[in-house]
């Protein structure tokens, strides 16, 4: 077939693919999420959050508003709020990956460069107490501006390089007088992120409806053998907390696991071929040196240690919340752990024998039906609403 015949159709195929999604799109509008109907909704959301979720705190010097949630979705869907145009929040997010990256172990950012941690989701991001895997933010508000301004991630020189870009930008123009007031600034920026963040909650998931509903049929046995495990010989609720009516799944703290150290003394010291994943389920093994000749040099991650300087801290990470984990695979901070079942045995096993090593970690000598018992547990904790976030997310094309 003649090259360039080759070439026409190529781009027919991609322009019959844009018409779907664009289709797609627009029967989304048609069916109650046009004009700002999915805002609406998505703050209606917060004001009664799903069952199983808490109240949704939302700072007094930023109270929710449909016109800030439509902002910050625009926002965080924006790749021209990157240095060269290419890097949007939701390329890191993807709303389709669990608000996370499954394809991914650890992100790429501008240009194609590593990012030493895998993408954490943003389902119920609005409760954390704490930001990013090691805690060094505090703020919703304020978080944006680390990925805005790392030169890994959307390399923006400064804040006031990104907001100038903002108010170049013709579409958004009294966008921000509508939802604040006032022009973009460093302040309301990042509200309006926080805003449109504030409103991905996800609850109302089996183990919800049988815990707190009261639905003996929602979950099966062997998650009822799970959870019971979970709070029990599994010793999983000791970091990764529940309380009376509500679950949220994490206490907020820091822990060593061993994930750290595994990634920075025990992995580098290996001479062993490399397992390779060449497409889901297919792998082959290669030689080590051959991938460290072409391979990005390893980034050593000291955890919180790097945001208090404290040696106690070393290899420290966040507690993650469990919900919807069956969808935001890899796991771990690195994104070492492929599978949930992988992640179970890894606890099970005791995690990795360092200095540092929480004293909460240890081996459990759970059988193989345990295991099972236990990832059943956790598949229980997929909101019921899952579909309706990434709709909303989708409620209009990126702008760029």
């Amino acid at each position: 077939m003649p090259h360039r015949l080759v070439l026409l159709l190529y781009a027919l195929m991609i322009a019959a693919g844009t018409l779907v999604i664009f289709k797609a799109q627009s029967e989304i509008r048609a069916e109650g999420h046009g004009n700002n109907s999915w805002a609406r909704n998505a703050l209606d959301r917060v004001i009664n959050p799903p069952m199983g979720l808490p109240v949704v705190p939302v700072p007094k010097n930023n109270p929710l508003s449909v016109e800030k949630i439509e902002l910050g979705r625009k926002l965080y869907f924006d790749r021209r709020l990157s240095h060269n145009n290419t890097m949007s929040c939701a390329m890191c997010h993807i709303p389709e990956q669990g608000f996370g990256n499954y394809e991914l172990a650890t992100s790429v950012g501008l240009e194609g460069r590593s990012v030493k941690r895998n993408a954490p989701t943003a389902f119920n991001v609005a409760y954390s107490r704490t930001m990013f895997h090691d805690g060094r933010d505090g703020s919703l508000e304020t978080q944006i501006w680390g990925p805005l301004l790392s030169p890994v991630e959307m390399s923006n020189p400064s804040v006031g390089y990104v907001i100038n870009e903002i108010k170049s930008l013709s579409d958004y123009a009294g966008l921000f007088e509508k939802a604040f007031g006032e022009p973009a600034d460093i302040r309301n920026l990042g509200q309006a992120m926080a805003s449109y963040q504030r409103t991905v909650l996800s609850g109302n998931a089996p183990f919800d409806r049988w815990r707190f509903g009261g639905e003996d049929d929602a979950v099966s046995a062997s998650a009822k053998k799970g959870f019971a495990l979970f709070n029990g010989r599994a010793r999983c609720a000791q970091c990764h907390t529940t309380e009376d009516g509500y679950a949220l799944f994490t206490d907020h703290a820091f822990h060593n696991t061993g994930t750290g150290y595994r990634a920075d003394v025990i992995e580098p010291a290996r001479n062993d071929p490399v397992e390779v994943e060449l497409s889901p389920g297919v792998f082959v093994k290669v030689d080590r040196a051959a991938v460290n000749a072409v391979g990005h040099a390893h980034q050593k991650d000291l955890g919180r240690m790097e945001v208090t300087e404290d040696p106690a801290d070393l290899y420290l990470f966040k507690t993650p919340g469990l919900r919807n984990a069956s969808l935001t695979a890899p796991y771990m901070h690195d994104g070492s752990i492929r599978s949930l079942e992988e992640v179970v045995r890894f606890y099970n096993n005791g995690g990795v024998p360092n200095p540092g090593l929480s004293p909460r970690i240890k081996p459990l000598g759970l059988s193989d039906q345990e295991i099972a018992d236990l990832v059943a547990f956790l598949r229980s904790l997929t909101g019921d609403n899952v579909d309706e976030l990434i709709s909303e997310a989708r409620s209009s094309p990126p702008d760029n």
